[in-house]
């Protein structure tokens, strides 16, 4: 069986990250203009930008992206971790991927003093069946101000 590795995300990455995270935004209807791309991929490897990106691999092929910060936690004085996006391509869900990035995420959290959070959609029913079984679903609504 296929394990599936996550490590961090390289400068080499650029190209397949590319893909998917366009992939990403076109699932969520969001099409990212070549220079939010380039945003947020200088962001992901700039070193102490404040977000983290990981990939999955799956034979020695990046089928999962994964981005992350941290930050001081008001609630409890330790640090909070927060999943901002999660995505694999389609033809690996079901492989354990997406889980495997979560759980690494989980266990860089580990004994920070904070939790783990993230949202999706409402209708993301796919995912959801996975985020219930790897964590607790909270009665926690979201606002946003458009800028």
């Amino acid at each position: 069986m296929t394990e599936t590795l996550v490590r961090p995300l390289v400068e080499s990455d650029e190209a397949r990250w590319r893909e998917l995270f366009t992939a990403y935004g076109v699932f969520y209807e969001t099409d990212f203009s070549d220079e939010v791309l380039e945003r947020v991929w200088a962001l992901l490897v700039a070193a102490g930008s404040g977000i983290d990106g990981l990939v999955a691999e799956r034979d020695g092929a990046v089928v999962g992206i994964a981005h992350y910060r941290s930050h001081p936690d008001t609630f409890s004085g330790g640090r909070d971790w927060f999943l901002d996006d999660l995505f694999v391509d389609p033809t690996a869900r079901g492989t354990g991927a997406g889980r495997a990035l979560i759980e690494h995420i989980a266990e860089l959290s580990a004994g920070t003093g904070g939790s783990l959070r993230w949202i999706t959609a409402a209708d993301n029913h796919t995912a959801q069946a996975l985020y219930d079984k790897v964590a607790t679903r909270t009665s926690w609504v979201m606002y946003e101000t458009r800028r």
